[in-house]
């Protein structure tokens, strides 16, 4: 069954595009381009795929697993940090769209070890914290989970933090506060988040190596191994131990997959998986339910005002993009050793989906890259690579 699946989707990633669709991404520029980014000193490996009106036109491995390792490839697997927020949000949209639950349900409904500033956990409901919209400081107490605390002796802890606002009114990013949802999944469907993932995401999907946990990395025949600059000053050093930090906060961070399951996911949030993320659920996943002021500062520093109006839906940022605004979906993440990225145009069925073992942030630039072809903008060094870099 494995092997069927895989061969499913390369047979998809080769196959020629609609006529109807002019071809306005150039894949010999963007392979040379990024072929030039991989030979960078801050670069290890990474793997890119574009879907183009709804194929995946191009999906390649640059670079290596490690140092003086094998070639990445588009079956290596890598961890997706905080694209696994955008899983957690499926999973749980899946259930709402069965009648299993309701976004509108408060955390008290459920079993979970959250406790909020106040008993926020009797106002808060699933759409709050899957929004970030807790009313606490952002990413709280982290730093415990960094320490070895336990996940949920850690969100039994919240509730003695001072609220930033009341529940629902900002947003505030979260990894342990987040992961209440894998508390909840278990609860509603009786059996593990990973179990629960795999059955209503991964296999409908045909995400052959998709996982969650480091076992499921460290077990795959390709991986890449961690990478980290801890200053401009040193050297790229290798992590030789995977980082288990985020692994224990699965839903906020503990996905791993190749290039091929990150495109496969990317299509159906497209809508072109219709029996496994129906239209109701992916309007649940991507209306905007908070505006993101931190997020719009950061991106207009560091991308001169291409992407505007920067809001946050269910697990999912969502942008107006270029001059003309088209709306975009998208999320970034990040964990010791590894950066990931996914940006896509929903109405064109066209994004790309990037995955990395170093903490350089130049392969963001990709995805403006490939967006800007999409738009027939002016070309960019996004990936500066023929400018001096703004930072690893």
């Amino acid at each position: 069954m494995r092997l069927l699946r895989t061969l499913a989707i390369c047979l998809a990633a080769t196959l020629p595009l609609p006529a109807a669709f002019a071809q306005t991404i150039d894949y010999a520029r963007l392979d040379d381009r990024i072929s030039r980014l991989a030979a960078q000193e801050d670069i290890v490996g990474l793997a890119v795929a574009v879907i183009d009106h709804g194929h995946i036109a191009f999906a390649n491995g640059y670079g290596v697993t490690e140092r003086g390792g094998t070639p990445v490839t588009d079956e290596t697997v890598f961890r997706w940090a905080s694209l696994s927020k955008g899983v957690a949000a499926t999973e749980v949209a899946i259930l709402a769209d069965r009648h299993e639950l309701n976004l509108t349900d408060t955390v008290s409904k459920f079993r979970t070890s959250l406790r909020l500033p106040g008993g926020g956990e009797h106002r808060a409901t699933l759409e709050d914290v899957l929004s970030h919209r807790l009313g606490i400081v952002p990413n709280a107490y982290d730093t415990r989970l960094e320490d070895g605390w336990e996940a949920a002796d850690i969100r039994h802890s919240l509730r003695s933090l001072k609220p930033l606002c009341p529940v629902g009114d900002c947003h505030t990013y979260q990894n342990v506060a987040y992961d209440t949802i894998s508390e909840v999944v278990e609860d509603v469907t009786h059996s593990s988040y990973a179990e629960a993932v795999e059955e209503s995401v991964f296999k409908p999907l045909g995400m052959v190596s998709a996982s969650i946990g480091r076992n499921g990395l460290q077990t795959a025949p390709s991986w890449a191994r961690p990478y980290s600059r801890r200053s401009r000053a040193d050297d790229t050093q290798l992590k030789r131990r995977v980082n288990e930090d985020y692994y224990r906060v699965p839903a906020a961070g503990g996905v791993n997959g190749s290039i091929l399951d990150l495109a496969n996911y990317a299509r159906a949030q497209m809508g072109l998986m219709p029996d496994v993320l129906s239209e109701k659920a992916l309007e649940m996943l991507q209306t905007p339910r908070v505006y993101t002021s931190g997020e719009q500062r950061r991106m207009s520093s560091r991308y001169r005002g291409t992407v505007r109006d920067a809001r946050y839906g269910l697990g999912w940022r969502i942008y107006k993009y270029g001059v003309n605004g088209d709306r975009v979906i998208g999320h970034r993440g990040a964990v010791e050793g590894y950066r990931s990225y996914i940006l896509f145009d929903p109405e064109q069925d066209t994004g790309v989906v990037i995955l990395w073992n170093s903490s350089s942030r130049r392969p963001n630039g990709i995805g403006f890259e490939v967006m800007d072809m999409l738009y027939s903008l002016p070309p960019q060094d996004w990936m500066e690579i023929d400018t001096p870099a703004t930072g690893g």
